[in-house]
């Protein structure tokens, strides 16, 4: 993935979409070297300061910041099960930063009056065609998966980079790390191809050992059955056709991969959560844990500072999905990535970097 002037994209063989960082999805061509004008991450990660390593010789250490509550705890299970609901009540409790479930617009709100924008920016991707018709035979589900992976993996950072420059600890309500399970779902229902899902697989690999696993997941576990009935309840009528296949594979991949998998250096705790749970219960369990085999404790200042120059430039970030593959159902041409990126560029407070769009009343003189 590659983001340039705005556009996140994939040349030649992949996704395509506009955003405000330059970073991007897995490209074969070669992109021309980004303007340095007015590019620097200025807005990097909600308008975070920059930081380089004179921060770090004067002081800007994580352990400096730390606390008992500096974590990264994940809420995770099936669709309408509570995650919501149970992250922001814990987030208050401990005195954590909520990281609500990204969506295709999320990036944004970074830019601009962070309105949502048009599709055809986002990959020309979204929910409610997936839901709509995931057999799509244009390949939109692997195209909406693959833009839902990326976008929770900048989160990820996101979240890795407030807690290393902050000390605060964070909750989210899912993450990249179990984003799989939903293409697992996908590929047993055929909504996507094998090569696609070969695709999947082959760009988590390549980026995915590059951050850090959360130092807690909690899973609240609902029956698919039960998980079905709960969906109705909600009412939200583009989810209301979800077969109880789909919802089943999603339960079996948790179970059976994730959860299994993430254990040996993440704790882990399972809860009924049916008809929902006791608050205070889960609290306890997690003043008990120990986060002994967590790779975060072999985590020194140096190596954090180090992760977070690299965090804290989501240019760097975007660099890490520079794949070279031709996935036909991914692919626009260089020229329909060209035409994106322009239009992107004509939109208001969408030329440059933020704090610098003279069409928002940016002062830009002595600026940098």
């Amino acid at each position: 993935m590659a983001m340039q002037g705005g556009l996140l994209f994939r040349a030649g063989g992949g996704l395509a979409r506009i955003c405000r960082f330059k970073a991007a999805l897995p490209t074969n061509m070669a992109a021309a070297p980004a303007l340095k004008f007015h590019t620097s991450a200025v807005d990097s990660y909600r308008k975070q300061e920059r930081y380089s390593w004179w921060n770090y010789v004067m002081g800007d250490w994580f352990s400096r910041k730390e606390n008992e509550r500096s974590k990264i705890f994940v809420i995770d299970g099936n669709l309408a099960v509570g995650k919501t609901t149970l992250g922001k009540e814990l987030a208050e409790k401990l005195g954590m930063k909520y990281f609500p479930e990204v969506d295709v617009h999320y990036f944004d709100r970074f830019e601009g009056d962070g309105s949502p924008m048009d599709k055809k920016f986002s990959g020309n991707v979204s929910l409610e065609q997936f839901y709509k018709d995931p057999s799509d035979p244009d390949g939109h589900s692997i195209r909406f998966q693959l833009v839902m992976f990326v976008l929770r993996y900048f989160q990820f950072c996101e979240a890795m980079n407030h807690l290393i420059s902050t000390g605060q600890g964070v909750i989210l309500d899912r993450s990249v790390h179990s984003d799989f399970v939903f293409l697992e779902a996908m590929y047993k229902e055929r909504y996507i191809k094998k090569h696609c899902y070969d695709y999947y697989y082959m760009v988590k690999e390549e980026v995915i050992n590059k951050i850090l696993p959360p130092h807690l997941v909690i899973y609240l576990d609902v029956p698919p059955e039960e998980v079905q009935k709960k969906i109705q309840k909600r009412g939200i009528e583009m989810e209301k056709e979800i077969p109880l296949t789909y919802l089943e594979t999603l339960d079996d991949a948790y179970k059976n991969d994730f959860l299994k998998n993430y254990s040996k250096w993440s704790e882990v705790l399972t809860y009924d959560w049916t008809n929902y749970g006791d608050t205070e219960l889960i609290l306890e369990d997690i003043n008990a844990l120990t986060y002994e085999n967590s790779p975060w404790a072999k985590e020194e200042d140096k190596s954090l500072h180090h992760r977070r120059r690299i965090l804290h430039d989501p240019y760097r970030v975007g660099t890490w999905f520079n794949i070279p593959e031709f996935i036909p159902e991914v692919t626009l041409s260089a020229v329909d990535i060209i035409n994106l990126r322009e239009e992107h560029k004509n939109l208001p407070g969408r030329r440059f970097a933020p704090g610098f769009n003279p069409d928002q009343g940016d002062k830009v003189w002595f600026k940098w």
